[in-house]
């Protein structure tokens, strides 16, 4: 079940960039307190993240078994299949989690899912500006567009990721599937296929990660998943540095085609590698 749990979970990510797209150049007209548009959106974007810190802390339970909102025979069934996932897992301990070759193959893979992801989501106002004489907030709206299919292909594939017990070619399809989407929108000119190519992309690359993050946790466990999971994060985040400045450094002298071409390029490698996973890993 978990690659649907997983869809449900991450649709907040595609989500979260449709609404916030217009919500922010909205902002960037508006002034708080004498702040600036860009200054206001900063302050606004940034209280909910705080706010829910501190809900984290007083309405988050640690297991199934704190939590008040389940009946105590649904916590100790949801805490029977933890212990069942755990006993079927990799024992080892927090070294070898960090040393683990299929540890950091899951960090490139999502490295090159990850330079996608930020690429695109960084950089898709200023490549839709580019199309013509834009307002901001014409921008924000039209910045919603790629997403707007995006939340019901993550669980859709995650659920047929599960139906069919099958995880490396549901990874790789759909790394490669946002690979074409931004190799092609690196080639085409119309503003109206270009956004097309946009959306196919981001429906590639955000459907890749709930299958992917199914093969970390069935892997590993214990010790292992605490630091072989933060190492695949810290990895894998910087392609969160990576891809953005990438297009940004291509653009001067290229456009924006060389930067998308980098984006496929990562995409497509995060494929290549799901492939090379073991069936025995993820079992």
């Amino acid at each position: 079940m978990r690659g649907r749990i997983m869809g449900w979970f991450l649709m907040a990510l595609p989500v979260s960039s449709a609404i916030g797209a217009p919500f922010s150049t909205w902002l960037l007209g508006h002034s708080v307190l004498g702040l600036r548009g860009w200054q206001t959106m900063f302050v606004v974007e940034g209280l909910p993240a705080i706010i829910l810190g501190f809900l984290v802390l007083r309405l988050l339970p640690d297991r199934p078994a704190k939590a008040g909102w389940l009946a105590p025979e649904e916590a100790r069934a949801i805490e029977r299949v933890l212990a069942s996932d755990a006993a079927g897992a990799s024992k080892a301990g927090l070294r070898e989690g960090l040393t683990s070759p299929r540890v950091w193959q899951f960090a490139f893979i999502y490295f090159g899912i990850v330079i996608g992801l930020y690429g695109f989501s960084f950089w898709a106002p200023q490549m839709i500006k580019a199309f013509g004489d834009l307002s901001n907030q014409q921008v924000g709206l039209l910045t919603t567009a790629p997403y707007l299919l995006v939340p019901f292909a993550m669980y859709l594939w995650g659920r047929r990721s599960d139906r069919m017990g099958e995880r490396r070619w549901h990874l790789a399809l759909a790394s490669f599937l946002g690979a074409l989407g931004f190799a092609a929108s690196a080639w085409i000119d119309d503003p109206t296929m270009k956004m097309i190519a946009f959306g196919v992309a981001a429906i590639g690359v955000y459907a890749a990660l709930p299958v992917f993050w199914t093969l970390p946790t069935a892997f590993l466990s214990g010790t292992a998943a605490a630091g072989g999971i933060a190492l695949i994060n810290s990895i894998g985040n910087l392609g969160g540095y990576f891809g953005p400045a990438a297009i940004g450094y291509l653009k001067a002298g290229h456009g924006y085609g060389m930067g998308l071409m980098v984006l496929a390029l990562g995409l497509a490698i995060a494929g290549l590698l799901a492939l090379r996973v073991p069936r025995e890993a993820i079992r």
